[in-house]
């Protein structure tokens, strides 16, 4: 067959090509099986080629064409990565390594006290993706202590393995206070890898740790996107995040640094933020895999005349069976609906913790039926923490 092509724009002639020459102008740019004619400089024809299996097409305005092939993208592996979540309460004051956000730690160099770490709001919807909360980390006015801060997430093995022998992408948000006092207004950068299997990056370090990233970035009263890349050893069976700060002379009233809105991604470039879940809910169900709080309230059994069980079911399985921590009141106690039982020494002792449930007795009572059922109201917290 034959097609028709103009030959001038100042006239009406024209050649018959045929349309074996069409297909070798096309055959000398694509030369291979799933290769693509992109666009270039100048809207030049250029061959795009195809890229590796299960590879998908996405923008990328720094490469030649505008296109690229890349990995499909994961899910954000940071839990709590835009600082949604705070069981444990939104500002602590640490003396020794604390978990201070969920799963997020906080230490600082030779246990010193001295830095707070506390939810903030962001405020800012020019240069943030719409992110709501970040972590301030924060030398208390009038301290003169130079040891480094640490702020820390360490991953469990199964969340690690799947970047083994892969090249990586880290990102994250971070702004300075006005009377920031690091050196040159630098927060240190690290992301650890080792070969134990689930181990604590700030408590006890990696077995064979190395860093795969580990820079130093310049912040500003403005907040910046931070985006440094590295490449996960194949026998790595654990990663974790460290942000160091390094503090000097007397701390004024915002001597401090903010993040959020931290990512780690497979490929080399960073990809818009997203958080591990899509929804809060999400987000808290991931977190409570490590740490959850439970309100002393319950229905149980009584089993004496001065001792009832009550029982919680957890809404989430936890990582390991949990240590817990209870804060209490004095619980009241009804015998069925009969009377309320209160005793003067009652107190709520642990019976049983599995990773799917707790056990409690409460003692203490008087005059209570044996086997009648016992509601327990208290405004107690109890503390369930299963972390690495």
């Amino acid at each position: 067959g034959q097609v028709l092509s103009k030959a001038s724009n100042t006239n009406m002639d024209f050649t018959w090509v045929t349309t074996d020459d069409a297909n070798a102008i096309q055959n000398s740019i694509v030369d291979a099986k799933g290769d693509l004619i992109a666009a270039s400089a100048n809207d030049t024809p250029a061959r795009l080629a195809v890229g590796n299996n299960g590879e998908t097409l996405v923008a990328d305005s720094s490469t030649s064409t505008g296109l690229r092939y890349q990995s499909p993208v994961n899910s954000n592996p940071i839990l709590n990565s835009a600082f949604q979540i705070f069981q444990r309460g939104t500002t602590t004051a640490i003396s020794t390594p604390a978990y201070v956000a969920d799963r997020w730690q906080g230490g600082r160099s030779a246990n010193a006290t001295g830095t707070t770490f506390s939810q903030q709001a962001t405020n800012d919807a020019t240069n943030l993706p719409f992110i709501q909360y970040c972590m301030r980390v924060q030398r208390d006015n009038g301290n003169t202590g130079t040891g480094t801060s640490y702020f820390v997430q360490s991953f469990e093995t199964i969340n690690s393995i799947p970047y083994a022998g892969k090249s990586v992408t880290y990102s994250f948000y971070a702004r300075k206070g006005a009377n920031y006092s690091a050196t040159s207004s630098g927060l240190g950068v690290i992301v650890a890898q080792g070969t134990g299997t689930d181990q604590n990056l700030l408590t006890v370090g990696y077995t064979g740790g190395t860093n795969l990233i580990s820079n130093t970035v310049t912040l500003t009263s403005t907040w910046q996107r931070f985006t440094l890349t590295g490449s996960v050893a194949s026998t790595t069976k654990e990663l974790g995040l460290m942000f160091t700060f390094d503090p000097t002379g007397t701390a004024g009233a915002n001597d401090y640094y903010e993040i959020t809105g931290v990512q780690l991604e497979v490929g080399s470039v960073a990809t818009p933020f997203k958080t591990y879940a899509g929804t809060i809910q999400g987000e808290l169900a991931a977190c409570q895999r490590y740490c959850q709080k439970l309100g002393v309230s319950g229905v149980g059994m009584w089993y004496s005349t001065t001792n009832c069980q009550i029982t919680w079911a957890l809404p989430v399985q936890m990582r390991v069976a949990p240590s817990i921590t209870l804060t209490t009141t004095t619980p009241i106690v009804s015998d069925a609906g009969v009377a309320n039982r209160t005793g003067s020494g009652s107190t709520i002792g642990l019976d049983t913790t599995t990773t799917t449930g707790v056990k409690a007795n409460i003692t203490g009572f008087s005059g209570a039926t044996n086997g009648r059922v016992a509601q327990v109201y208290s405004d107690g917290i109890v503390l369930l923490e299963g972390e690495l």
